[in-house]
């Protein structure tokens, strides 16, 4: 028997509210978990920002163009010119190194292979995430850095007109181009595992209609799928960049500390401002320590200026379903 119009008009209006209520939490919780992540950032930045006042004090705009780190000494010296070229170099490189074979790994098995082998090789690239970093630093102090030197040596023989690849040392061993390699293997799966989630959002009509008018595999990639894929890319690539950027342990074991402004990137030497954090904190003093948060506050600086750049070209290079938040 049918409910009569009266007691359905009620158990709507009672199903309403309930939904209205749940809606209402869900919103709450929602803008609250935002709200939570800013105040946090806040947080960090006031944090730094107060115990670097003191260091910055010091040295004032010096502290962007001293290439030394003597924060103890009378009298002081210390500044992260050195320290932020280090930074940008090393992560780079390790960029440049990485992308091709993120890219092309993610396209494999996303276009090219068979879905077991596809499935499989996704998996073992994903492994690469759980590795530890101490493990990536001992791994290239103690078996990466002794076999680069044959390669070094031959790169600065015969095209050590670069000055990139020139030692006119003649040393090799724990230098810039080896930081770069274990920075490229590690940010290589973040790359790789969002650029792959992108390619699969690639509607398969595209795919079908480029092969349909006569194209290749390749240029049916190139057509349909890349250009689809594009705001994704950079916004992997921006995010492997952050990491790289902020990579501690495996940099600090890695590298021959040194500050210099260098691009012979096969000496020995080297810095960066997270390897160097994680080298001195233990032994500085109160303006040392104070001096390492800022330097700390500089490489949350330029990882914000990153981040905020990979949002800004996403959106702006963006497709639909990519590119909104």
């Amino acid at each position: 028997m049918a409910p009569d119009a009266p007691t359905a008009r009620a158990s709507s209006s009672l199903a309403a509210r309930r939904g209205g209520r749940g809606d209402a939490v869900f919103s709450g919780l929602a803008k609250g978990a935002g709200v939570l992540v800013l105040v946090i950032i806040v947080a960090i930045a006031v944090f730094l920002a107060g115990r670097a006042l003191p260091a910055w004090r010091v040295e004032g705009w010096k502290f962007f163009t001293i290439k030394a780190w003597y924060p103890d000494a009378h009298p002081p010296l210390f500044g992260i010119a050195a320290l932020a070229f280090g930074t940008l170099l090393s992560s780079v490189l390790a960029l440049v190194m990485a992308v091709p074979v993120a890219l092309g790994t993610a396209l494999f098995v996303t276009e090219i292979a068979a879905r077991p082998l596809g499935r499989l090789v996704g998996y073992l690239v994903d492994l690469l995430a759980a590795v530890p970093s101490v493990v990536y630093g001992l791994w290239g102090v103690i078996y990466l850095v002794p076999r680069l030197v044959p390669a070094e040596r031959f790169l600065n023989r015969h095209v050590g007109f670069v000055p990139l690849f020139r030692s006119q040392t003649q040393t090799f061993g724990r230098s810039v181009f080896a930081a770069s390699i274990v920075l490229a293997i590690m940010i290589l799966p973040i790359i790789a595992a969002i650029s792959r989630e992108v390619f699969r959002q690639v509607p398969k009509d595209n795919r079908e209609a480029a092969l349909a008018l006569g194209a290749t595999r390749w240029e049916a990639i190139r057509l349909a799928v890349l250009p689809y894929s594009r705001s994704g890319v950079v916004g992997a690539v921006m995010l492997g960049l952050g990491r790289a950027l902020g990579e501690t342990i495996a940099v600090a074991l890695v590298l021959s500390s040194s500050f210099e402004i260098s691009l012979r990137i096969f000496e020995p030497g080297g810095n960066t401002i997270a390897a160097n954090i994680a080298n001195r904190f233990g032994e500085a003093g109160a303006l040392g320590t104070q001096a390492l948060i800022a330097s700390g506050l500089v490489l949350f600086t330029i990882t914000l200026i990153v981040n905020i750049t990979a949002r800004f070209v996403v959106t702006r290079t963006g497709i639909a379903g990519l590119a909104r938040p």
